[in-house]
């Protein structure tokens, strides 16, 4: 049996060398070296589309060997406080054998059937694992972001796992050029595609959420959906009661985003609320068409509020993470993070100081991470899908 107080040896490494072979093989070789001698166990790569992804993936397993490699492709990384933005860079981390059990697994044919790829997507990485024998367990799952609907895929492993395994991690990016986004297993760069870890464990494992984002309306009933487009709020046409709300934005909100990105709508969303009364951040739009849209589909019926946010509001939330994150965990290591892309626009020159402010509160705890399409936090029920929102795992 493990000792519980063992902690994990971590190390990471970052390239921004413009050759793929050369980046590659740099910040495997940093991470490794970090690792201070460990046998490694589990390689994360997260890099940027403008390399040449297969040769930086071969660059890396060239210094790590055949140790389990899983990563994805982002619109931006950030490590021990540092923030990499899109399309500069690769970042490797190698966590130590020994402390977890890992395992593992990939599966493709995302965008046809989400749910039977969550359902395939878990038990091959419980399976690479050894099984479902360690006392406590958690998975870590990174999905090509243009492939559909996530909801469907955390759905699909939650009928694997149930509510005792909780989900963490993000939907891969593409350097914010949305021309098709890639997981990594192994040598390969998949697109259509999630791959997962299994996470087996001796002591209890948590996976934390936060946002920032406060509400800004009563509860409201999301009365008819298409799909992507919500067409009746309170039986009200969807886009003129979100324009309402927007319209009502105080002169303090405006210079608070003053140079954001204008394309997520002012830092307005929805919030699906939770049972526990909490929010789950869900993106909301008004298309050209002047059709209000989400980034997944909203239930038929479901509670919403909408909610809102300023820059100060984003960032603070990162301190209450952490705290969440590393809260009666023992000897912890690193916390594996994911943050939306949605945020860095919305903190538009403010951006680094998420990264910053996350590695300050963990103290010595490491911090790696990407920036998302979306973010994967399942700990209680089935829903795990979030935008807009920090997520983590600290082991």
């Amino acid at each position: 049996m493990v000792d519980v107080m063992q902690r994990l040896p971590v190390g990471s490494g970052f390239s921004s060398l413009d050759d793929a072979t050369a980046a590659g093989a740099e910040a495997a070789r940093a991470a490794l070296g970090a690792l201070g001698g460990a046998e490694p166990g589990l390689v994360i790569v997260y890099g940027s589309i403008r390399y040449d992804l297969t040769a930086l993936l071969a660059a890396v397993r060239g210094v790590t060997g055949a140790t389990p490699l899983v990563g994805a492709s982002t619109s931006g990384q950030f490590a021990d406080g540092t923030y990499v933005p899109a399309g500069t860079a690769v970042s490797v981390m190698v966590l130590g054998a020994g402390v977890y059990r890992f395992g593992a697994s990939v599966v493709t044919g995302v965008g046809a059937d989400a749910l039977a790829a969550g359902r395939e997507l878990a038990r091959g990485a419980m399976d690479a694992a050894g099984g479902d024998t360690t006392p406590h367990s958690a998975l870590m799952v990174l999905a090509d972001g243009m492939a559909g609907d996530m909801q469907s895929l955390l759905t699909g492993i939650y009928r694997v796992t149930g509510a005792r395994v909780p989900v963490v991690g993000g939907a891969a990016g593409d350097d914010r050029t949305f021309s098709g986004s890639y997981v990594f297993f192994g040598d390969q760069a998949m697109r259509d595609a999630a791959v997962a870890v299994w996470i087996g464990s001796e002591r209890p494992l948590r996976v934390v959420s936060g946002h920032g984002w406060k509400p800004k309306t009563l509860p409201m009933l999301v009365t008819r959906v298409n799909g992507m487009e919500v067409e009746e709020i309170d039986g009200r046409p969807a886009a003129a009661v979100f324009t309402e709300v927007i319209s009502q934005r105080t002169s303090g909100e405006a210079r608070n985003f003053e140079g954001a990105y204008d394309g997520w709508d002012t830092g307005h969303s929805f919030g699906l609320i939770e049972p526990d009364g909490t929010q789950l951040i869900r993106g909301a739009f008004v298309g050209e068409d002047g059709a209000l849209r989400t980034f997944v589909p909203l239930p038929e019926y479901c509670a919403v509020q909408f909610v809102s946010a300023d820059q100060d509001d984003l960032l603070n939330a990162s301190e209450e993470v952490v705290d969440d994150a590393l809260r009666d965990v023992s000897a912890p290591a690193v916390m594996l993070m994911f943050s939306c892309i949605a945020r860095i626009d919305l903190l538009a020159v403010r951006a680094g100081e998420e990264a910053a402010r996350l590695h300050k509160a963990a103290g010595q705890v490491a911090t790696f991470g990407f920036y998302t399409y979306g973010e994967f936090a399942r700990s209680t029920g089935v829903a795990g899908y979030h935008n807009a929102t920090l997520t983590a795992i600290a082991l």
